[in-house]
């Protein structure tokens, strides 16, 4: 599949995998100087970036796993949905989960894209739903 990417600026890094096998594609800061992320606070972040997907897909921006275990940044909401029929720039909001203030470089990897298909769904309003074993048991109902 390709995918087609815009560079709204000239610094803006086009995304790189790590190994052949990798499912995400590592996004970079594309910021004209540092920025400090003071603890437990949030600043967004551009890439530079903007993506044309195709119908029936979606870009889920996720944590880069060493970023968030060793300096404690992560994506706010856990995990972007950047639709299909989105043309803005790819932003990444960075929390700061630790008790240090923390320092993104530019050029720095701040993400991980994966593209990834999703079934466009219709609702259908029920007064019943089938039963099953497991009812509506939830949150640990399934044993540790």
């Amino acid at each position: 599949m390709t995918i087609k990417v815009k560079k709204v600026t000239s610094s803006a890094v086009i995304p790189t995998r790590g190994s052949s096998a990798a499912a995400g594609y590592d996004l970079y800061a594309d910021i004209p100087e540092d920025l400090v992320i003071m603890p437990h606070s949030t600043s967004v972040v551009d890439t530079g970036l903007k993506f044309e997907l195709p119908e029936g897909y979606f870009a889920g921006i996720f944590a880069r796993s060493g970023l968030a275990a060793r300096e404690g940044l992560r994506p706010a909401n856990c995990v972007g949905v950047c639709d299909a029929d989105y043309r803005g720039n790819y932003m990444v909001a960075l929390h700061n989960d630790s008790d240090e203030p923390r320092t993104v470089k530019a050029h720095e990897k701040i993400a991980q894209m994966i593209v990834l298909p999703y079934l466009s769904l219709e609702f259908e309003e029920t007064d019943a739903l089938s039963d099953t074993a497991r009812g509506e048991g939830g949150f640990g109902s399934t044993g540790k």
